[in-house]
């Protein structure tokens, strides 16, 4: 099945993207080209107006430009200047006999510190200007002009900066080399079919008629249980049969699983089994391997969900993934880890976080795919307070396990929110590696 990509990128970057894709097979690209900045929005309203797109593959300034528009659920791989790109551009510069000393722009300060400390330059000789969201052009290049009073070359990406710089400073401007965006599109093709692969796995969902009052009869409340799933519109496409005198076994694809409880947030059945039959019922939903297992996980996670003494759901995945309770009110569902493993043990001692928020942690960054999250989305997420979510984003900088990348306007006033990407996995995957 042929993958759809959507490209946003600047006219002049076209050429390198369509050599970078030519080896590709089962791939299509969909272009989105801007020949300034102000087109960006334009161009990228036109990309995803037209046929369906699978993942969309863009840079930092058009990423931020539109980040209001791109689908939550559609995975995005965003193109950051890589080190070989600056290395390209200051050799570019020694070609040109340009002066040491540079002012660059959009690079991030450890790609520069790297390449510029394998150049041999003087700390004295580099300004560097990080990536900001925002950051209009002539803003840029007053930064230059003031930085380079006393002469020197500039490296930047962005086209608008170097367009505005011509004639004032000497330019050096910076380009996405082929191998960067082949990798990138490869590892994003990957994770679509990935993602595609894990919406047809099999899944199983177990109801239960939670114990009645002896005025009630059981049988009959299973019976109006089954006619209400079998009369929901989501379960068309599923299998139903009874699972024991109160219960029933729902089979199907995890993608269906995924719409009827809302991204497993809430189950409204739950409600409506309350509100129309009168009968309390526990839900629990099971993903693995086989048909067999994932009866057994979804025995397992109603069971604990009848627990909860109330009409609830739980996820129990073969990859030792806990989602619940979901309930019908959609509160913040919690996550965790079945078997937390010596390694996480190992960075929960480090950081000073219990093992079971650590795995918590773990699977909102599954579940994020790579995206960004706020520290409210993050709070969210795990079900706590906003500022329980701002302490815990500050000791997860400070032991290196979230990083700040990018930030948003949530609110029409004040200051734009800082985004944040988790890097609790690679951590893991480093101890696991010593």
């Amino acid at each position: 099945m042929t993958i759809t990509v959507g490209v946003v990128l600047h006219a002049r970057s076209r050429p390198v993207f369509e050599a970078a894709a030519s080896t590709l097979t089962g791939v299509t690209l969909r272009w989105a080209v801007y020949p300034t900045d102000a087109d960006i929005p334009a161009a990228a309203a036109d990309l995803l107006g037209g046929e369906r797109l699978d993942g969309l593959l863009l840079g930092l300034l058009p990423y931020d430009a539109c980040r209001q528009l791109w689908p939550p659920e559609l995975p995005i791989t965003v193109i950051r200047p890589s080190a070989l790109s600056l290395a390209l551009a200051f050799s570019a510069a020694r070609e040109r006999k340009l002066k040491p000393t540079v002012s660059i722009d959009t690079f991030e300060p450890d790609t520069v510190s790297e390449v510029t400390t394998a150049l041999g330059l003087r700390p004295s000789q580099v300004h560097s200007l990080p990536y900001r969201p925002g950051q209009p052009a002539p803003e840029i290049v007053q930064h230059h002009l003031g930085v380079l009073r006393r002469g020197g070359h500039v490296i930047t990406s962005r086209s608008e900066v170097a367009n505005r710089l011509r004639g004032k400073l000497p330019v050096v401007q910076s380009l996405t080399v082929p191998s960067t965006v082949r990798a990138e599109l490869n590892a994003l093709t990957l994770r679509i079919r990935s993602q595609w692969a894990n919406e047809f796995r099999f899944a199983a969902g177990v109801f239960l008629v939670s114990d009645q009052p002896r005025d009630q009869d059981v049988d009959r409340a299973r019976v109006g249980l089954t006619t209400l799933l079998v009369n929901t519109p989501e379960f068309a496409d599923a299998w139903i049969e009874n699972r024991g005198r109160r219960g029933l076994v729902v089979l199907a694809h995890k993608a269906l699983f995924d719409d009827v409880t809302h991204n497993w947030v809430t189950v409204p059945v739950l409600d409506r089994a309350d509100e129309q039959l009168g009968v309390r019922v526990a839900a629990g939903f099971g993903i693995g391997g086989s048909a067999r297992t994932c009866v057994a996980l979804a025995e397992r996670a109603a069971a604990r969900a009848e627990a909860e003494g109330q009409p609830a759901a739980y996820l129990i995945e073969d990859t030792g993934v806990i989602i619940g309770p979901m309930t019908r009110d959609g509160r913040p569902t919690e996550f965790t880890l079945r078997d937390h493993g010596p390694e996480l043990e190992t960075l929960a001692g480090r950081v000073g976080l219990s093992p079971a928020t650590l795995s918590r942690l773990v699977s909102v960054e599954r579940r994020q795919q790579g995206q960004t999250l706020s520290p409210s989305e993050l709070a969210n997420a795990l079900g706590i307070t906003d500022p329980s979510g701002r302490r815990l984003v500050r000791k997860l900088l400070s032991a290196g396990l979230i990083v700040p990348d990018g930030s948003a306007q949530t609110h029409r006033k004040g200051r734009p929110t800082t985004l944040y990407r988790l890097g609790i996995d690679r951590a893991l995957s480093t101890i696991l590696d010593t």
